[in-house]
């Protein structure tokens, strides 16, 4: 079933506080004609932000990639007033922050002189008792493009991936690349085999996930053996446990993977995610 979403209370825009309805961009802003631009998101567990400051040097990575002119530290201030104007500084929210490369005339290369355009909102999620569930996700090509470490707002090959998922009964869809697992349409993927963690390396074939960083020191701090390796998909019978991590997906166990049709991997067990999915709990709780 498709998760329903309504839209936030207000928005900050360029500078103003604004119903969603007021909201307005030109047609000439390069992120709404070509998809010119950056997004981030980054929890608030109770209020309170986790790994904020990672999210903002991951969201000036990707700004600094494709040369937008932006300060990403300048908007800490303004995300706790977003927080609060939203009413939710004791509860589980989010906040999303987009910065397009403004408006200008439509060409292919980057105008100079041109005031970025940034959006930014706060809205409730329910991060609590994702341990007490599990996705059967199915298996695809990966055809994105090459700089998947760009937290890019060109997201129709993810959308589009994520959507055959939902559609066809699935809560997500796993990319492979050249039968090599990538990642999810908007997830980070972990594989435990024989007691051991493997996930894709750091590289642009993959976003760098704040939650799979957790995961990574979680890993190291409870002592659970883990190789940064991209597993192949003949590989996967070998596959005790998988597992997904995402800002608000947080650490969710896989129940079934399905690929063209057939049923390639069945839950025997859950006891490395599960430790790791109690300690992920802990952390947000300190």
């Amino acid at each position: 079933m498709k998760p329903k979403k309504s839209y936030p209370k207000e928005v900050y825009l360029n500078g103003e506080w604004l119903q969603p309805e007021a909201a307005k961009i030109s047609v000439f802003d390069r992120g709404f004609m070509l998809g010119d631009g950056i997004y981030e998101v980054a929890p608030f567990y109770r209020g309170k932000p986790f790994k904020l400051k990672e999210h903002l040097d991951r969201l000036q990575y990707c700004l600094n990639e494709i040369r937008i002119d932006f300060d990403a530290y300048s908007l800490e201030k303004l995300i706790f007033k977003a927080l609060e104007r939203a009413g939710l500084t004791e509860s589980d929210a989010a906040v999303y922050i987009q910065v397009t490369r403004g408006v200008a005339p439509r060409t292919h290369h980057f105008p100079e002189k041109v005031k970025p355009t940034l959006l930014l909102y706060v809205f409730p999620v329910k991060l609590e008792g994702f341990e007490e569930k599990s996705w059967k996700v199915s298996v695809a090509e990966d055809f994105r493009w090459y700089r998947c470490d760009i937290k890019s707002i060109s997201l129709l090959a993810n959308s589009m991936a994520n959507e055959e998922a939902l559609s066809t009964g699935f809560d997500e869809q796993l990319l492979i690349r050249d039968g090599y697992f990538t990642e999810g349409s908007h997830t980070s993927i972990f594989f435990v085999k024989n007691g051991r963690v493997y996930t894709h390396p750091e590289g642009p074939e993959i976003l760098s996930g704040i939650t799979r960083q957790v995961v990574l020191d979680l890993c190291k701090e409870l002592e659970i053996p883990c190789k940064e390796k991209a597993l192949h998909l003949n590989e996967l019978p070998e596959v005790d446990e998988i597992f997904l991590t995402g800002t608000t997906t947080q650490v969710m166990v896989v129940d079934s993977v399905q690929h063209k049709g057939k049923e390639i991997f069945r839950l025997q067990g859950d006891s490395v995610t599960a430790k790791i999915q109690q300690a992920f709990i802990e952390r947000v709780g300190e």
